[in-house]
């Protein structure tokens, strides 16, 4: 269970570690995503458990990664002692990175085959974004969740510079037309295509979900690869769409206590 001390000691760690030379190496290591993804995935997955684990112990707690594959995640997770589970509509996709499918799922996220209350933290890196009911997967992850669990979500923001994914910067003309453009550029349609693959998901609809739901109490809302000192940028409305360029909200899965009133620790 991750208590209130556990968060205090989370937003110190993410002090440390949360650096401008930290976000320099992620940065170039975006850069060369399609040539070298080995390198930026590795370095995303080490980094991303590094920040759950400033707020929920690994060793020994189930994991379930919403969207996991490829495998980079898998093999960090497990490398902390956490029981690790991906689940990705594609198992295939694990591959990519060496894996076997042993403690892989296949499965969509807005209808997890996974019991209620079942694990310790629930996680997931840039999907979101490629679902079409965003809150739908939001409310699955709470109730997979054990009370005290912790849930980490990132995404990218339709409106960050990176929105469109392979068609950004263009998508910020609309989706359909950043889609055509890439399609007669590269003689073949992008990967990521607006409202079939890739939906415009905001950092204020994620916001907006977390106060609303009354399973969750809100530990962090951040940017995800930015310094420490620049986590303001969250607090602005509309400035964050595009300056936070990507989104992480790690929330607790609050105890429900007799009489179905959920608990909220101070």
């Amino acid at each position: 269970m991750t208590t209130a001390d556990d968060v205090v000691a989370g937003r110190a760690a993410m002090r440390r570690f949360a650096t401008l030379s930290r976000s320099v190496a992620l940065f170039r290591a975006f850069l060369v995503e399609q040539t070298d993804p080995d390198h930026f995935y590795s370095l995303l997955a080490a980094d991303s458990v590094r920040q759950v684990s400033g707020y929920a112990a690994l060793d020994g707690r189930t994991v379930l990664d919403v969207g996991g594959g490829p495998g980079y995640f898998a093999a960090a997770f497990r490398g902390a002692g956490a029981r690790y589970v991906g689940l990705d509509p594609d198992v295939g996709d694990f591959s990519a990175a060496g894996e076997s499918v042993a403690g892989m799922l296949r499965g969509s996220g807005t209808a997890l085959p996974v019991r209620s209350a079942s694990v310790d933290v629930a996680f997931s890196s840039n999907v979101l974004e490629h679902v079409s009911e965003p809150p739908r997967m939001l409310d699955e992850m709470v109730r997979v969740t054990r009370p005290g669990g912790v849930l980490f979500v990132s995404f990218t923001p339709w409106l960050s510079p990176w929105g469109g994914h392979e068609t950004a910067p263009w998508h910020y003309l609309g989706g359909e037309r950043a889609r055509r453009r890439y399609q007669r550029k590269m003689g073949r349609p992008p990967k990521n295509r607006y409202r079939e693959t890739l939906f415009p998901v905001s950092i204020s609809d994620a916001l907006r979900w977390a106060r609303a739901n009354g399973d969750v109490e809100i530990l962090e809302a951040l940017p995800r690869y930015h310094p420490w000192w620049g986590r303001w940028v969250v607090r602005v409305p509309g400035v964050r769409e595009v300056v936070a360029w990507n989104f992480v909200l790690v929330l607790r899965r609050i105890a429900p206590v007799p009489g179905g009133v959920a608990e909220k620790q101070s």
